[in-house]
């Protein structure tokens, strides 16, 4: 499933975000690539333990904590503490890949994150850059992402991605990956469409019979699949 998630971040948030993010040292982004995709990668990145990169990590996980669409989507166990890159110069592109399986949590003893879900989160305004579109290839062939800042996607950490080259201007985001409670994409996606359905009758009818029987349905469907 790819799924666009509006308004992660608020103005005030990005504003914050990118002031600091103008003042950062950038580091070469292939400190954090796997074998394969280090010789795709060509970005540049915050250090992943820096005091800096610390206190963005926090807006963005106290974002994403109060975002309903988000939980209902990815139904989160484990976040990997979120990383942020920038695309621009001599250091614009990252080619096709596959996202490692399982990351390792810098600092936490043995402590690693399946890599269900991949997301991007995106901290600069489409138009001030060209190119730099997340293109995710998927059954239904391939498909180009360009969101305002604050925005997110969400798609399969299985899929084989890319970012394009930035021709101008600088391409500011924070990546990261979220191990699910439910493994399989396929029944991730029928739960969301179920709790998204569940929400419009809610608000349309209020907490009737209908919407107790299927509420009672979501929950036992999560029962029979979440690994908690």
């Amino acid at each position: 499933m790819l799924l666009h998630v509006r308004q992660v971040l608020e103005r005030d948030e990005i504003r914050h975000a990118r002031a600091m993010l103008e003042t950062a040292e950038w580091v070469d982004g292939r400190v954090t690539a796997g074998v394969q995709s280090a010789v795709a990668k060509n970005n540049e990145q915050l250090p992943q333990q820096g005091q800096g990169t610390r206190a963005l990590q926090d807006l963005v996980l106290a974002g994403l904590g109060r975002h309903v669409t988000f939980f209902s989507a990815a139904l989160p166990k484990r976040v990997f503490p979120p990383l942020f890159n920038r695309y621009g110069g001599d250091a614009n592109s990252f080619g096709s890949h596959v996202d490692n399986a399982v990351r390792f949590i810098p600092g936490a003893h043995h402590e690693r994150v399946r890599t269900d879900i991949s997301c991007t989160l995106f901290l600069a305004e489409p138009d001030e850059y060209d190119g730099g579109e997340l293109v995710v290839q998927d059954t239904f062939g391939e498909q180009r992402v360009k969101l305002a800042a604050g925005d997110m996607v969400l798609y399969p950490g299985t899929s084989v991605h890319r970012v394009e080259p930035v021709t101008r201007g600088y391409r500011l985001a924070c990546f990261f990956w979220v191990e699910s409670m439910v493994r399989s994409d396929e029944q991730r996606r029928l739960l969301f469409e179920l709790d998204t359905h569940l929400m419009a009758l809610r608000e349309q009818y209020g907490e009737g019979t209908a919407a107790i029987g299927l509420t009672g349905t979501y929950h036992n469907l999560l029962r029979m699949w979440a690994d908690t």
